[in-house]
């Protein structure tokens, strides 16, 4: 009796999947998955070894760590297994020259640059760029598969102020787009990094400094969708042991893209202003201070981090800082070398709302202990270096130089 349950039990167990594998080639035809004592039978390894079973659904299945997240994985990858990597909302102010740097590291073609926007000629020229868009998960799931990516650097989002202004669209692409992204890279076994924000904090967390773990309170919907981010990522690790890995930036502060709507841009554009009119008009109080990085900072932690082998990682969020000021002491350190910047202070009302809800420092002990981190720009090296870039670019430009 007990050997004709247990051949009876692996018969329906085999019934179930074939049905659901025949199922899943039927256009619209959705079946539940099956059950995970039954799934347990056939899969010990990684989820990629049942995608093809019919649910894009997450939730049921039993995943075990992949060769990419494996808490065994405690050195450097090995040269023959260099990543293959997909960046989305490459044309942002980080995608680029996140590429780059990945590129010199692991070969042009093994890094892809992707948006929803035409690129310009020197993008197309430097490597593999597609058209991709965070919100259509059949063409992403493609790109995927068919260029064996391994890791995915998720950059698509709508920053703090535009997200105020279109909570609908910020919603969608935020929100919806990562969990796309979020299915997809367990799916296929990725190490996939999301990048957090300052603005993932709010006025009831502590301010300075703002430590990795704390109260979380965001009052605007990208700091919102960010906490969402960082939780659901730290659950499917735990849960699933999905290569989870996340940063929260400071303020960015770089010159080869004009600022995209963020609370922080003034600290870009001032620069920029310093150099073309002499003028700049700030929308912040100028004693607001804020956590800002320089790029060329900002682009090796990434990459640091993400090279970090797990055994290292005692989080999967990390705070990482560099420096902290207000719109003044930039403007003082920018009169060193150009006496005659003006800076007149017209705050907006949303963007200074935003502003006195972050933090005024990071914490960023955590990550300086597990994997290393340390900036190599303060306040001095960024201003010098940022009225170099630009003078350059503008001359490159045939632009005047104030």
């Amino acid at each position: 009796m007990l050997k004709f349950c247990i051949i009876s039990t692996l018969w329906l167990s085999l019934i179930l999947i074939f049905q659901g594998l025949l199922l899943d080639m039927q256009p619209g035809v959705r079946v539940s998955m099956p059950t995970a004592a039954t799934l347990g039978l056939f899969c010990r390894g990684c989820l990629s070894r049942v995608r093809g079973l019919p649910s894009r659904s997450f939730s049921s299945l039993p995943r075990q760590m992949s060769r990419w997240n494996s808490q065994e994985t405690c050195g450097p990858l090995p040269p023959q297994e260099n990543p293959r990597v997909l960046i989305t909302g490459g044309l942002g102010q980080l995608g680029v020259g996140l590429a780059q740097i990945l590129r010199k590291q692991y070969g042009t073609e093994n890094v892809i640059l992707s948006d929803i926007k035409k690129p310009p000629p020197h993008v197309i020229s430097n490597g593999p760029f597609v058209y991709a868009d965070v919100l259509d998960y059949k063409h992403l799931r493609e790109l995927i598969v068919n260029n064996r990516i391994t890791w995915l650097v998720h950059y698509s989002a709508l920053l703090s102020a535009v997200g105020e202004a279109n909570v609908a669209l910020a919603r969608k692409i935020n929100i919806t787009g990562l969990h796309n992204v979020l299915d997809l890279a367990l799916e296929n076994c990725l190490r996939l990094f999301v990048p957090s924000t300052i603005g993932a904090f709010g006025p009831s967390s502590p301010r300075d400094p703002a430590p990795d773990l704390c109260v979380q309170r965001p009052r605007t919907i990208y700091g919102v969708s960010k906490v969402h981010g960082e939780l659901m990522g730290e659950y499917l690790h735990h849960k699933y042991g999905l290569d989870f890995r996340c940063l929260r930036y400071p303020g960015v502060i770089s010159v080869n893209t004009p600022p995209g709507g963020g609370t922080t841009d003034y600290a870009v554009q001032i620069f920029h202003d310093a150099l073309s009119t002499g003028h700049h008009e700030c929308y912040l109080r100028p004693d607001t201070r804020l956590p800002m990085m320089h790029i060329s900072d900002c682009h090796r932690a990434t990459v640091e981090f993400m090279q970090a082998p797990e055994c290292q990682l005692s989080l999967r969020t990390y705070n990482i800082a560099a420096m902290s000021f207000t719109p003044e002491e930039v403007a003082q350190e920018i009169r060193k070398h150009l006496p005659h910047l003006k800076v007149t202070y017209n705050p907006d009302s949303v963007r200074q709302t935003i502003a006195d809800s972050w933090p005024v420092r990071f914490d960023d002990s955590n990550a300086r202990r597990d994997w290393g981190w340390a900036p190599a720009f303060g306040l001095e090296e960024l201003v010098s270096d940022m009225l170099r870039s630009i003078r350059e670019k503008r001359t490159n430009e045939g632009l005047p130089v104030s």
